[in-house]
Order: structure tokens, then C-alpha cells, then sequence
């Protein structure tokens, strides 16, 4: 699943992280190669949910029933700690022999010699598992030396996760709106008519308690500049270009939604309930939705389902796709191992269904995943908005073209007057594309230097 957290990783061989001690139990697994009775040991080091832990190890389990001469020790992190964990297992060299990474680390790691290329391993596979994977997710773990998403093979993907836009079909049978059709996106325009229709005092005390939307712009601004046809960068992601007019334009859209249209909670309204709150208590029309979230939505007390996100002048939906990947050590004794087992992890057939069955995330293997698409019987419905996400209309986060991702960040940072309306979208860009920029060049050489 794609965490939230964000990763501070350009300069991590330079960091006061790289002092922190790795726990005790990594330390052994990773000094323990072989056990005393012969059998080769693997460490595998993750994050996730209660759920994703006990389908993980389910896995892992059929791997080493498979493998009978195969021990995999699990090392299982706290979500919130797990890149602390990581970094730190790095810095004293007692890196697991595989473990979840973030994409946006894959140059660092490359180039600090942290990850294996396993090109070789996993396009040789017995059972031709790579080509079953989304090759949207195997081109996040490329990278030739000079640019990711092509090259050699540096891990496989955990997962993928592509960032939809769900909607309460509930709310709208009884506002007698027409539900959305999901194979033709809303404009703007009549997105945000939609949201004022949504948008109700319900028990007339004068205070609004319905609104059309609550949208996060960390998370949600995306699908609103790329489909205006702006970006973060220019094509040679040399160049911040936040202060493109779409970009402003689309900004300032996203702003007004809550200061000019007030189809969203305030901010007085958002400190008593947040918007994530709002939907789950179905006071929210339209809110994003991830694979990770069809777990804790099966019981939601309103019918929802998915569409596509809205379309600005380009006339095409857009969407990022988040993943986290499983890397091999470029340390380990036994590559080839190590490779399958990543293979397992990744498009293991059983080990997919198990995860799909928690509802923690789509299938990597593709087969499956329209298989499970195609299953109307749990919600959403439009299962295929997913895929339509990974196959058609998905795009990578800006940060995972960049040596590190603190010029992104800083974009966020001091944003929030623009989203409560105590400043323009023009006049934040001009004041943050500068700082952007010397964040983006500093970036930039420090990938030069760590060549």
C-alpha cells in the first residue's frame, strides 16, 4: 500500500538517522546465513497491517514449503518506524537479504550499492512470473544510471496503488441526482455543480452539515494540474514549473472549492471532524479512494462506488499510482534466492489472493486482478477504475524522478494559506518556486556527487 509518509532520503548517508542501532533481532538474522542443520536463511524485513502481515507470512510459509531447504526469518516494522529501521539497518551494514523500499529511494540506493540488480534472476524465473506483473510496476524499480522507469530491474512491486475518486451513490439517490457515468468523466465544471447540489444544511438549524466534498490537497491536487496539462516539472525534471499558469490555474480551482464555492469544510468545521471523518460518516459526496482502503470501507453504513477524476483542459483524466517495492540487498549470499523470494512476494498467485481476500490491495499479478475486477459483487462495483488507473491514465509522483524529494515537500509545506483563502494561488508560487528550485539544483548535484 502507498503510505503517507514521505521520505527524506537524498541525503541519507548524511543523516544523524544513520546513528540509530538496528534492533537485535535484525542484526542476527542478518549474520545467520546458514543454520546449524544445513538450511540456507533468508531475512525478510516489512511494514503493513495486521492483515498484510498475516497474508505476507502466509507467503513466506508456501515459499519455504517449497524451498524445503530454505528458512525466511520475518522482521516486521511499525509503519511509522519502518525507514528509520531500514536506514539504520543500511548505515551498519546489516541490510535484510530482502525488504520493502520506497520508489522514490531507488537512485539513492542504487548508487550507495544498498539494492541488487536482479534483472537476470527474475526474467530467468521457472514459471515466467514477471511477465503476470503490471510492467506499470516493474518500470518504478528501473533505473539505466541516469533516469528511473527504464534499465535494469532493482525490485518488484509490493503492490500498486492507484489513487481513485469514489463517490456516495447513497447521497446521491437522495439529492434525485443522476449517479456518474463512469466511463465519462466529469468536467470542472460540472464537478463542481454536482458538489453545490451535495453541498445541504439537512436540518435546517442554518449550518451546513453536507458537503460536496473534503479533499486533501497533499494527496488530491495532482489529478487537477495534470489534467490541465501543468506539472511539477518539466520534461527534463531539471526544472520546477509551478508558477506554469495551468498549474495556477488549477490551484486556485482547488482552493476555491472550499473558500468561494464552500463545497468543502471549512477549516473551523475540519478541527472538529477531519474530511476522511466526514466521508466515513457519509457527510461527504466525493472522496478519494485507494486499494488500501476497501478493508475499512466494507462497512460503511451508504453504497459507494468509483470514477474517474474530473478533467480539466486537456480533456483526460489523470491519477498517480503509488507502490512500495521489494529490493534484495546487493550484500546478500544468495542472490538467486532472495530473487524468488521477492518473485513470491510479488506474483505468487495464492499469496495474491490471500492479500486480495484481507482487502489491502489489488492484485499484482494481472490475471487476477481482472478476475477480481470483474467480481460485482462486493463494493466498488467499478473495481475496473483501478485498473483503468494503472493501464491508461496513471501517472508516478513527481518525486520519483528526482534524487531526493525535499523540493516537493517544500511546495507543501507553507500551503496552507492558499487552501484557506489568505492568499493567492499566483502569490504563493512566486514566492515558492525560487525556494523549490535552489532545493531541486542542490538535488540535482548531489546525484552528480554520489556517481
Amino acid at each position: 500500500m502507498f503510505t503517507a509518509s514521505r521520505r527524506k532520503i537524498g541525503k541519507f548517508m548524511l543523516t544523524a538517522i544513520l546513528a540509530v542501532t538496528i534492533t537485535s533481532s535484525l542484526v542476527a538474522c542478518n549474520k545467520e546465513s546458514a543454520s546449524g542443520d544445513g538450511r540456507t536463511s533468508l531475512t525478510f524485513m516489512f511494514s503493513g497491517q495486521p492483515q498484510e502481515q498475516k497474508a505476507y507470512k502466509e507467503v513466506v510459509k508456501k515459499f519455504e514449503k517449497d524451498h524445503p531447504n530454505v528458512t525466511v526469518k520475518t522482521v516486521v516494522t511499525a509503519g511509522d518506524q519502518y525507514d528509520a529501521k531500514l536506514q539504520a539497518a543500511i548505515a551498519g551494514r546489516n541490510v535484510p537479504d530482502v525488504f520493502f523500499y520506497n520508489p522514490g529511494n531507488l537512485k539513492a540506493y542504487v548508487n550507495a550499492g544498498v539494492l541488487k540488480d536482479i534483472t537476470e534472476y527474475s526474467e530467468k524465473s521457472s514459471d515466467n512470473s514477471l511477465s503476470k506483473i503490471w510492467e506499470a510496476g516493474i518500470k518504478k524499480y528501473r533505473y539505466d544510471g541516469k533516469n528511473a522507469g527504464t534499465g535494469s530491474i532493482y525490485g518488484l512491486p509490493k503492490d500498486l496503488g492507484p489513487f481513485t475518486l469514489g463517490y456516495n451513490k447513497t447521497m446521491f439517490e437522495k439529492a434525485g441526482i443522476p449517479l456518474p457515468d463512469p466511463d465519462k468523466p466529469y468536467t470542472l465544471e460540472e464537478f463542481l455543480e454536482v458538489c453545490k447540489k451535495l453541498t445541504k444544511d439537512l436540518d435546517g438549524d442554518g449550518k451546513i452539515d453536507q458537503w460536496g466534498t473534503g479533499l486533501n490537497v497533499n494527496w488530491s491536487l495532482q489529478p487537477f494540474v495534470w489534467s490541465n496539462g501543468a506539472d511539477w516539472l518539466d520534461k527534463s525534471h531539471k526544472k520546477v514549473t509551478v508558477n506554469d499558469p495551468k498549474f495556477i490555474e488549477s490551484l486556485q480551482f482547488f482552493a476555491d472549492l472550499q473558500n468561494v464555492h464552500k463545497v468543502t469544510p471549512s477549516v473551523k468545521e475540519g478541527q472538529t471532524l477531519d474530511t476522511y471523518q466526514r466521508w466515513m460518516q457519509s457527510q461527504i459526496g466525493f472522496f478519494p479512494v485507494g486499494p488500501w482502503d476497501l478493508g475499512a470501507y466494507k462497512d460503511l453504513k451508504f453504497d459507494y462506488d468509483l470514477i474517474p477524476w474530473p478533467v480539466g483542459s486537456t480533456g483526460k483524466s489523470s491519477a498517480w499510482i503509488g507502490s512500495l517495492g521489494i529490493g534484495v540487498s546487493s550484500k546478500t549470499e544468495h542472490t538467486k534466492l532472495a530473487t524468488e523470494l521477492a518473485m513470491y512476494l510479488s506474483a505468487d498467485e495464492e499469496g495474491q489472493k490471500a492479500l486480495v481476500d484481507q482487502q489491502v490491495q489489488l492484485p499484482n499479478n494481472k490475471d487476477i486482478a481482472k478476475e477480481w475486477a470483474a467480481d460485482k459483487s462486493t463494493e466498488p462495483a467499478n473495481k475496473q477504475e483501478f485498473l483503468d488507473v494503472i493501464s491508461e491514465y496513471g501517472r508516478d509522483l513527481p518525486t520519483n524522478f528526482t534524487y531526493t524529494g525535499e523540493w516537493y515537500d517544500e511546495f507543501f509545506k507553507n500551503i496552507q494559506p492558499v487552501i484557506d483563502g489568505k492568499m493567492t494561488a499566483k502569490e504563493y508560487v512566486k514566492k515558492a518556486q525560487p525556494k523549490m528550485q535552489k532545493l531541486l539544483d542542490q538535488s540535482i548535484e548531489q546525484e552528480k556527487q554520489a556517481k
